[in-house]
């Protein structure tokens, strides 16, 4: 089905995730064939013109693992002049993704179907990303598994040079430890500002929509943290601005 159930390259050594296939239902699997064509954008080992992939030039939005969909296209729906990009390796999610952005209407979302970190070294350009969105990524409970948390200081050294001098990077988990794990990687990265008044975590911000999920997990009185750090000149590191 397409080139996007295609391996086009060996991986990293250690992956974030486990490709799971899952089923896809018919609806999905007509999404992706009706749909991928015009919102699909296969894997590339060189950048992307994300001008001439939107038509226009508008702040672009990175959004890593978007499971299916729904944030996605809520919030490409309600900022009609930013770009999204989402990057996603579970299939059925895609196809429901690109179903619900086509009956939403929405012309700024186009979808990779690769390793995230693949993506992010051969196919964005340096300085060119206005936020990156990474929400509720698998946290790797087991202590032998944390080596495969996508939430590293690699991962996020790679992020900041992607990301414009002001640019956010946006996290959010509902599991504690791998948020007080996110805080204490990128904490110590220079070029980093933390948007936190306490120096810790944000209240969810208005651009992350609420989901579904997370409704239901506060009504049990589960947690959700959200880290937003800024990408800072040195010059302003310098200052303590």
């Amino acid at each position: 089905m397409l080139s996007i159930l295609k391996e086009t390259e060996a991986l990293r050594p250690i992956r974030s995730f486990v490709r799971r296939q899952g089923r896809l239902t018919k609806a999905q699997k007509w999404a992706l064939d009706q749909y991928w064509p015009q919102m699909g954008v296969d894997y590339q080992n060189s950048l992307i013109d994300t001008t001439q992939l939107f038509r226009r030039k508008a702040p672009l939005v990175l959004e890593i693992g978007f499971g299916m969909g729904d944030s996605l296209v809520t919030t490409a729906t309600l900022n009609p002049e930013q770009d999204f990009l989402g990057v996603e390796v579970h299939i059925p999610g895609i196809g429901a993704c690109l179903r619900s952005a086509h009956a939403a209407h929405v012309t700024n979302v186009r979808i990779i179907c690769h390793d995230t970190v693949e993506v992010l070294k051969h196919m964005i350009a340096d300085h060119s990303l206005e936020k990156v969105q990474l929400f509720f990524p698998d946290p790797w409970h087991k202590a032998r598994h944390h080596k495969r948390r996508i939430v590293q200081r690699p991962f996020l050294e790679l992020v900041k040079r992607k990301l414009k001098v002001g640019g956010w990077c946006h996290m959010a988990t509902d599991w504690q430890p791998y948020a007080e794990h996110m805080l204490k990687v990128i904490s110590t990265i220079d070029g980093y500002k933390n948007l936190s008044v306490s120096e810790d975590y944000v209240e969810r911000p208005e651009s992350r929509p609420l989901t579904k999920f997370e409704t239901r997990g506060k009504k049990l009185g589960h947690g959700v943290w959200d880290l937003v750090f800024e990408k800072i000149t040195k010059e302003s590191l310098k200052k303590g601005e």
